[in-house]
């Protein structure tokens, strides 16, 4: 017998076998609001205390635009720096929250990952991708700094492939991007979600306190370096956002957004 739970944007499928199947939805291109990040948190809380779970797969719906397309840009129209330190500071106090979840967490994508999307994914133990997932660091795009670097670097993606992403801001494809490491498996879209529950069921029939102990582990050892680099990244995007220059570029994203939904009504 399943358990289901809803933490906002998230639904939660909870197997007898201890494999968690996390859905995230939010129409049209899961882009990730301050109430995504406190359903995040929810979500992050709800997982400390469930003793159920072993294992935990993250997806999107089968007809889904992307498995995480990036911050919300209607949020960022107006923006200022105080304002945009203030949703800095309520973002950390959410998103380590996942980040320190004490189970083996798995990100079947099979659309795009962008910007926050990257980090999530980056958060997440095991990556299954298809061939023609996107993975972008557009800030630069919008006259900002994204945080995803110090955690490549964590990962240990090359340096030159990093800086090739955050710089030019373009999207890459798993293909593109498979032999950096970032990835555990890269294959047909069909093949993400199955191949992902398959991985979680293998590791759901581990000892539950050595997953847990596995993965603290795993947290020291990797450090808080990359934190640090991204809270320093915050304080110089707090400092851009007031350019002329980011406005436009958001306020022109969000138009071709508005065409594209046209175009495919």
């Amino acid at each position: 017998m399943t358990q289901q739970y809803s933490f906002g944007a998230f639904s939660l499928e909870v197997r007898e076998d201890g494999v968690a199947i996390a859905t995230f939805s939010r129409p049209p291109v899961n882009a990730v609001s301050l109430s995504v990040y406190e359903d995040i948190g929810r979500f992050a809380d709800h997982v400390a205390t469930d003793e159920h779970i072993r294992v935990i797969v993250i997806t999107a719906p089968d007809d889904a635009r992307a498995w995480c397309g990036g911050a919300d840009l209607n949020e960022f129209k107006g923006m200022t720096a105080e304002k945009r330190k203030e949703r800095y500071r309520f973002i950390n106090g959410q998103l380590p929250r996942f980040h320190r979840i004490d189970r083996p967490m798995i990100a079947a994508i099979r659309g795009a990952a962008v910007g926050v999307g990257v980090m999530l994914a980056g958060m997440c133990d095991m990556r299954v991708v298809s061939e023609d997932a996107r993975f972008a660091c557009p800030e630069v795009d919008y006259g900002l700094v994204g945080g995803s670097a110090g955690l490549f670097a964590t990962l240990r993606m090359p340096e030159a492939k990093v800086r090739e992403m955050v710089y030019t801001g373009r999207a890459f494809t798993a293909r593109e991007l498979e032999s950096t490491g970032l990835f555990n498996y890269v294959v047909p879209r069909a093949a993400v979600l199955p191949l992902a529950l398959d991985l979680a069921a293998h590791i759901a029939q581990k000892s539950m306190p050595t997953l847990r102990a596995r993965k603290l582990a795993s947290l020291t050892w990797e450090g808080s370096d990359w934190m640090d680099a991204y809270l320093d990244s915050q304080e110089v995007s707090s400092a851009l956002v007031e350019n002329p220059e980011s406005e436009a570029a958001v306020l022109a994203a969000l138009q071709r957004g508005k065409h594209k939904s046209r175009a495919n009504n």
